[in-house]
């Protein structure tokens, strides 16, 4: 929350209740996500949310709500990862990419997508005991960050096509050493720690690109694209098995409270109404 008091939730999916805007009709459905909900503006932990018409997204086809709301912004975040990266050249040739926080919403999807478009996915989380949910999902490797055994020196083996990083740190400055030529790492999350102690090397010796993914404020048409997308080629195949719980309204203290303790797994959707 950026200012208080203010409700929480940074995205929502449902109809539309009434409309002044002539773009928005009254029976829509649509989603919201970013564009300060639940940050500057109140959120989607509510009945009725009250929203701009400019923030709108209709739903897209191939999504029904409450898939929308599996995928929220963690799976848009994932999707807009995957989507500057292959932008930017990542395809399946040039390796394993590896997902870092695989457990979580954001590493649920990437993998899930990653794996649906013909990548080598390289599951890593430090909860070992989720590896039969990451192997369900399509990793084909799943390793604890020290299971890695990553290097130390300015630079070292290539061992990866790319990475989607939830976790930031040590492990990222560690990932980046081991990026093959060209290949691209999306940073989309601090879990560890914001900073991280790296080199200029995997960029200027093998043309290694970082790419941010802020699902906050990226640009309204890309916004729809992604979700367009989200509803098509890049829609996870295992939805099912990411969505692991659904919470009354009234439970969303306590929903929050595992998310705080990293006791979750995949995504939890909240009922409003």
């Amino acid at each position: 929350l950026k200012r208080f008091p203010l409700n929480p939730g940074i995205d929502v999916a449902g109809r539309v209740e009434s409309s002044s805007d002539p773009r928005v009709r009254k029976g829509d459905p649509v989603v919201v996500n970013g564009m300060g909900l639940g940050e500057t503006n109140d959120g989607g932990f509510a009945e009725f949310v009250r929203v701009p018409a400019d923030w709108i997204v209709p739903l897209p086809a191939g999504l029904t709500g409450r898939e929308a709301m599996t995928l929220g912004t963690a799976g848009f975040t994932a999707a807009l990862a995957l989507h500057r990266m292959e932008v930017n050249g990542q395809s399946p040739a040039l390796g394993p990419v590896v997902v870092t926080g695989a457990t979580g919403g954001v590493g649920s999807a990437a993998v899930s997508m990653l794996a649906a478009r013909g990548y080598e996915v390289v599951a890593v989380s430090g909860r070992p005991e989720h590896e039969q949910y990451l192997r369900e999902l399509g990793a084909a490797r799943v390793s604890t960050p020290e299971a890695l055994e990553l290097g130390s020196r300015p630079i070292e083996t290539a061992r990866f096509g790319g990475v989607i990083d939830n976790v930031g740190g040590e492990l990222l400055a560690a990932l980046l050493r081991h990026v093959e030529l060209w290949g691209n790492v999306a940073s989309v999350g601090n879990a560890a720690a914001p900073a991280f102690d790296g080199n200029v090397f995997p960029f200027i010796l093998r043309g290694v690109s970082m790419l941010g993914a802020s699902s906050a404020n990226c640009p309204m048409a890309l916004r729809t694209d992604i979700w367009v997308r989200l509803g098509g080629d890049l829609k996870p195949p295992h939805l099912d098995k990411i969505a692991r719980k659904e919470l009354p309204l009234d439970e969303v203290i306590h929903g929050c409270q595992e998310l705080m303790e990293r006791k979750a797994l995949g995504r939890t959707l909240v009922r409003c109404a």
